[in-house]
């Protein structure tokens, strides 16, 4: 007869299955809710905002280990309903699950106090709006008393943790613990200018921001003037999503992703699609791992996210992934397409507007370009090319790709006929009446450095040009601009590329048919494990079309939107720019420099090269100035 299995030295003796305890259902939520004291600020300020305030203390002790405070002039709590306020899941925000799908309160889930007051002492102060008297409850004893105050409420919370000693052992030092707490703070000051946050530790202020009218005036006072100074504006609407706020330029970007705020319909967010949205948009301009800083705000209609995602509520799911991906992406893209200049304030100014382009018909074959400069010209080429030195404006047409002896196809078909890069137009320079170093951005070119730099003179000073790297951005962005709204055609393979796939790239690829079709890409699949390649974008077609696929469908499965096909387009591009780029050493005439300075202020992007470095400096008098001790 065999023996029991529950009584096998191999298997742990069974229990019976039985209901928690409600207390220890109320710490194992806490658990959830509550990793440190700054995730007690973050949902005690939750509560506020919802409440209506628009002053909020914060004041805190030992890091908020000892004491957390938090004090608001909201509409108030009544006498009847403060011991509801303190029970698990009892809200006034939702009542039913269309209110769940369209969440439009900071707070909802209706357990942070009372997971709270199951790990700490908490009391409860408030006087609604119109009532005679406050009333203060103690969570413990369940002590109801008259008190002193004005409307609003003030929630107490001492000695976090206490009734779970060993997650107390994980907190950090106060210093550490008040950092962060100040940091939850900030991220409710950056959403809400119209409300007026304070932070005092230990009887002494450490943060205040007083009520804005705007959004620039509480960025300045959150992240600083360099911020505002350094950042652009982004507003965009595509669909039923709207993005606005501000982006730094390419040069403001940091070694650390400290400076990164995406808010959600007022929700300060971490989302890995928000936040692949806008990496994918400083693609084209920033250098190496540097991490761009932003403070994004995306509204969207409550019913096409979903907040009940996560306890802490700081993740969100979108109905449609894929048009928020791509509205974040264009938002920021537009706003860093314009190269910019610094005015007399120090505030960044566009060149030139940016205005939607017409889509290219067809995708056409292309020369790669070679520059032609004064020593390559040729006797005939004189009233075709060089227009009169006179006007340096119209020496911006000395930068023409014209050699129809390298050429290269982008698309799959046989080139019938090499046709030249169009050159950029001179629309955005000024007349040749007004003064050139008042209007034109960049300023009179002066002379050459080295072989490598232009120096030029505007309004603020001197202007510093490396001049290889600003000409490679050109003939990148006129190689782009070829490629620009036309379809990616695809290049069948004479023989499919196979690869052992997971079921998560199997399931990928049946899920994103149309999107991969849209890419150029076909993939298929061979076997219950294997996905066979069978079509990819033609100006792709010498790549390995495996590794090609792995990476879209990776993204894919992640962002639900993917930018490989493009970037490695584009770095094919890049390459073929650098080679068709002026060169480092090449003499250049006055007029010359000119042109290649006016091509600058009218293309996108000038402001860094391919490779994310940037084109040109600007020294201002002032630094120049200093540079000599003038003035001491």
């Amino acid at each position: 007869m065999s023996a029991n299995p529950s009584s096998s030295p191999d298997f742990p003796p069974r229990r019976p299955i039985l209901e928690l305890p409600d207390e220890l259902i109320s710490q194992i939520a806490a658990g959830e809710v509550v990793e440190r004291p700054a995730s007690v600020v973050r949902e005690l300020v939750d509560n506020a905002l919802d409440a209506g305030a628009r002053q909020i203390t914060v004041r805190l002790s030992a890091g908020g280990v000892r004491l957390i405070s938090v004090e608001d002039d909201g509409q108030g709590i009544p006498r009847e309903e403060l011991p509801v306020a303190l029970r698990r899941h009892a809200t006034s925000k939702i009542a039913n699950l269309t209110d769940l799908e369209t969440v439009g309160t900071m707070g909802f889930r209706g357990e942070a106090l009372a997971a709270i007051n199951s790990i700490a002492e908490l009391t409860l102060h408030s006087r609604a709006r119109g009532a005679d008297a406050a009333f203060a409850l103690d969570g413990r004893t369940g002590e109801l008393r008259q008190v002193a105050r004005a409307e609003g409420s003030t929630l107490e919370v001492r000695e976090l943790f206490y009734a779970t000693p060993a997650r107390r052992k994980f907190l950090k030092t106060d210093a550490t613990e008040l950092a962060h707490c100040v940091e939850a703070v900030r991220r409710h000051a950056l959403a809400r200018p119209d409300v007026g946050f304070s932070v005092w530790h230990e009887g002494k202020l450490v943060e205040q921001w007083r009520a804005a009218t705007g959004r620039d005036p509480r960025l300045i006072d959150t992240l600083g003037d360099d911020f505002v100074t350094r950042s652009i504006a982004v507003a965009h609407a595509r669909g039923a999503v709207r993005v606005e706020g501000r982006a730094g330029i390419p040069d403001a970007a940091r070694s650390r992703a400290d400076q990164q705020f995406f808010y959600v319909n007022g929700r300060f967010v971490r989302d890995k699609v928000l936040a692949h949205a806008v990496r994918s948009a400083y693609e084209d301009v920033l250098h190496g791992q540097r991490q761009p800083v932003y403070a994004l705000y995306l509204e969207i209609d409550p019913s096409r996210v979903d907040v009940n995602v996560h306890p802490t509520k700081i993740e969100v799911r979108f109905r449609d992934s894929r048009e928020v991906h791509q509205a974040v992406r264009h938002a920021v893209e537009d706003a860093l397409a314009a190269p910019r200049a610094t005015d007399a304030e120090g505030m960044l100014t566009p060149f030139f507007t940016r205005t939607p382009a017409a889509p290219a018909p067809a995708m056409v074959p292309w020369t790669q370009p070679r520059m032609h400069f004064a020593a390559e010209r040729g006797p005939g080429d004189e009233a075709a090319m060089w227009p009169s030195t006179a006007n340096p404006i119209a020496s911006a047409a000395l930068f023409t790709a014209r050699d129809a002896a390298d050429t290269v196809a982008v698309a799959p078909s046989k080139p019938e006929e090499s046709q030249p890069v169009e050159p950029v137009p001179a629309t955005s320079a000024a007349p040749a009446s007004s003064s050139n170093q008042a209007v034109w951005p960049l300023g009179r070119a002066l002379a050459q450095l080295q072989g490598i730099y232009i120096l030029a003179e505007n309004s603020q000073g001197l202007v510093i040009v490396d001049m290889h790297a600003a000409h490679e951005r050109i003939v990148y962005e006129r190689l782009k601009t070829q490629l620009e709204g036309a379809s990616i055609t695809s290049q069948p393979l004479l023989i499919p590329a196979t690869f052992a796939a997971t079921p998560q790239e199997v399931a990928t690829a049946e899920a994103c048919a149309s999107v991969l079709n849209e890419l150029g890409l076909e993939i298929t699949p061979f076997s219950p494990r294997t996905l066979a390649v069978r079509a990819v974008p033609g100006t792709l077609a010498d790549g390995d079309p495996v590794e090609l696929a792995r990476s879209v469908l990776a993204e894919l499965a992640q962002h639900d939107a993917s930018t490989v096909v493009q970037r490695a387009q584009n770095e094919l591009l890049s390459t073929m720019a650098c080679h068709g780029a002026v060169r480092a050493n090449r003499k250049l005439t006055v007029d010359e420099m000119n042109a290649l300075l006016r091509q600058m202020e009218a293309t996108e992007r000038s402001d860094q090269c391919n490779h994310g470095r940037p084109t040109w400096r600007q020294l201002s008098v002032r630094e120049l100035d200093a540079l000599f001790l003038r003035g001491r």
